[in-house]
């Protein structure tokens, strides 16, 4: 006796085995990543389909930024002032704006993500969020028009990201991009790639600005927050970053 089920060998029965297909899934998106846009759905969701007007509109009032509530006394007004430099970044103004910004948070947040972990994505959403309407109140002091969305963080992701995902051929790859060392300032600066990645970024911003693309009106585009929040991650991103 052999120990093998009877009529059937070893050999035989490895012939009878099939191979296991492993296949990569078309998005392998960080968790974290997953969650945040699952969030900003939700909150547009919400606010289009189950609150009436009257409370959305004041929820935009309490919770977008408001350049024109810095020109009155902070004591004189609610704490809307102190929370709106972050909260108006979970806000949308269409679901085109969102989609926009969702395509863009995956291409660059997902590396980033990964880099830094979802603990410290945390801190640089909220200060990159303050450092973009920062920039954008230095130009627009005491406006009335209120300002949403996710497009400041997003640009803070293309700067923290134009520091690291550009392999020395000059080529982005999707799955190992957070692996790479992440480039000094000076060494980013002389980086061909990122140069021209940076230069069209601004360039388009610019042209945005001069009201040459008009998505939906120029005027609707804060593209003054854009460049705040690139040149926060670009300049301030190793502070988040645990690599070396």
């Amino acid at each position: 006796m052999t120990g093998e089920p009877d009529g059937v060998t070893p050999a035989e029965d490895a012939e009878t085995e099939k191979p296991v297909r492993v296949r990569e899934p078309a998005f392998n998106l960080p968790s974290g990543l997953v969650g945040i846009l699952a969030v900003l759905v939700a909150i547009h969701a919400v606010r289009t389909y189950l609150l009436p007007q009257s409370i959305d509109n004041e929820l935009v009032f309490n919770v977008a930024f408001l350049p024109a509530r810095y020109d009155h006394p902070l004591a004189e007004q609610s704490l809307a002032w102190l929370w709106s430099p972050i909260t108006y970044s979970f806000l949308h103004g269409s679901w085109e704006h969102l989609v926009f910004n969702g395509f863009w948070m995956v291409a660059f947040g997902a590396p980033v993500i990964r880099r830094i972990g979802m603990a410290r994505l945390a801190v640089f959403w909220c200060l990159s969020a303050a450092a973009a309407v920062g920039l954008h109140i230095a130009f627009h002091w005491g406006d009335i028009a209120v300002v949403v969305g996710a497009s400041g963080v997003v640009a803070g992701l293309m700067g923290a990201a134009a520091r690291f995902v550009f392999s020395p051929s000059g080529r982005i790859s999707r799955q190992f991009a957070h692996l790479n060392r992440r480039l000094s300032v000076s060494e980013a600066l002389s980086n061909r790639s990122v140069v021209f990645f940076a230069g069209i970024w601004f360039l388009t911003n610019f042209l945005i600005g001069l009201g040459v693309f008009a998505f939906g009106g120029a005027a609707s585009i804060a593209w003054e927050a854009h460049i705040g929040g690139f040149l926060f991650g670009f300049f301030l991103f190793g502070l988040f970053d645990p690599r070396n």
